[in-house]
């Protein structure tokens, strides 16, 4: 049954930016001072809509760069995107953007990965499009077989798209490894395909040529990346994300099994571990810099109430806790509503101090969430109903999907943060 709820943004502030003085000479900082502050900005519908720029992103970036491109705060890109390479959006944003932009600035849905290492030697099935082989390659894993992969060795197992169907019975298939494991990337061409072959995969426990028996359960580690339902391209209407085809693949094994399908791990947007990963990462630029000044503030900048905003306000309450020493019955619930996995699969946690004390959301209505052109008189005039777009997983709570502050565009959050910053 589909869960409602109220969204309210009764505290968000809508602002129309004046234009600022240009930023500083190269090397320069705010009051001679450096910066406690770093910016976590979504891509679709908050820099870009598909391939065309939005007109505020640049004007956004040459207030946070100086006049030699170098960027005067911290800056991580959060994508749910992950049908592409770090070093290609990286390229995208560049472009886009007007400045350079390195791999190590971007996050892609599948970048937490890398922290997975108890999954890195087995064999894994991987789903998507674009370089999917590669990218499990650059985060790790040792030995991937592709979607494609498996429907060339078992041909009998595709059969919608008759075109497809083999016209003579093939040999019996001999040495092709056992699967251990499924990561979904993103959403894939064919859904038909890769929902038919990941189905057999996790009922045959990993030998999907073998006579079907006793169903295992639990099945097979899934890990998942995206769990966006919709997202924002050159169309008027969000399109369909990999969030939708999660909600296909877990209603059919349902229907099949008559249990749940259950993941390993969730990651991207609002998973807590994909902010986590982003704080270091913000931290790591800020040493690079040489700025010694720690960071205390993040302000995650996205268009999607459900997953840019839910994400940041999950992660500000996980820092909340962190700072009330309240990880055990704080932060574990906090971990548990985010994603399955355990915090001890995750040496990021000990690894990153906790230095940042809060991550403010920043909605933009530019993209999937839009909003009337002005500041209604009224408060109440900013609460909105609808259907929850999270993923299953994720308990819904109205107070995650109400923006800190709600902006017309990226140019005004940047704006509006360096107006709480003080920064000139």
């Amino acid at each position: 049954m589909a869960l409602r709820g109220c969204l309210r943004f009764g505290r968000g502030l809508l602002l129309r930016a004046a234009g600022l003085r240009g930023p500083p000479a190269r090397g320069c900082v705010a009051g001679g001072r450096p910066p406690a502050f770093g910016f976590l900005f979504d891509v679709d519908g908050v820099l870009v809509r598909g391939s065309q720029a939005v007109p505020a992103a640049r004007q956004a970036f040459q207030r946070l760069a100086d006049s030699s491109g170098r960027f005067r705060v911290p800056v991580v890109f959060l994508t749910n995107a992950g049908n592409c390479l770090r070093s290609a959006k990286a390229r995208e944003l560049s472009q886009a953007l007007g400045l350079q932009v390195s791999p190590e600035q971007v996050i892609l849905s599948h970048s937490p990965l890398r922290l997975f290492s108890q999954f890195h030697h087995k064999c894994m099935l991987v789903a998507g499009q674009g370089p999917v082989e590669e990218n499990a390659q650059n985060l790790g894993f040792k030995h991937v077989v592709t979607i494609e992969a498996l429907r060339k060795a078992y041909p009998l197992l595709d059969m919608v798209d008759q075109s497809r169907r083999p016209k003579e019975l093939p040999p019996p298939t001999t040495g092709f490894p056992t699967i251990e494991g499924v990561i979904l990337f993103g959403e894939p061409v064919r859904w038909e395909t890769s929902l038919q072959l990941i189905i057999d995969v996790l009922l045959s426990n990993g030998n999907p040529g073998a006579e079907l028996q006793d169903i295992p359960y639990p099945h097979l580690p899934v890990l998942a990346c995206n769990m966006d339902l919709l997202w924002m391209a050159e169309a008027k209407m969000p399109r369909f994300g990999h969030g939708t085809y999660l909600l296909c693949l877990e209603n059919i094994y349902k229907k099949v099994t008559g249990r749940e399908l259950k993941y390993e791990a969730l990651i991207g947007k609002p998973s807590t571990v994909t902010y986590r990963y982003a704080e270091y990462l913000i931290k790591q630029q800020a040493e690079k810099q040489g700025w010694k000044s720690p960071i205390r503030r993040l302000y995650a900048v996205g268009d999607n109430p459900m997953s840019d905003v839910y994400g940041a306000n999950l992660y500000n309450n996980y820092l909340k806790s962190a700072h009330q020493n309240q990880v055990q019955a704080g932060v574990k619930r906090s971990l548990q509503a985010a994603s399955p996995q355990t915090e001890d699969h995750l040496e990021l946690w000990k690894d990153c101090s906790n230095s940042v004390e809060s991550c403010e959301s920043i909605l933009v209505c530019t993209g999937v969430y839009r909003h009337n052109t002005d500041v209604p008189s009224k408060t109440e005039e900013c609460m909105a109903e609808t259907v929850f777009h999270g993923h299953r997983d994720f308990c819904f709570d109205p107070s995650l999907v109400e923006a800190s502050h709600i902006v017309q565009d990226v140019n005004d959050a940047v704006q509006l943060a360096f107006t709480k910053e003080n920064w000139s």
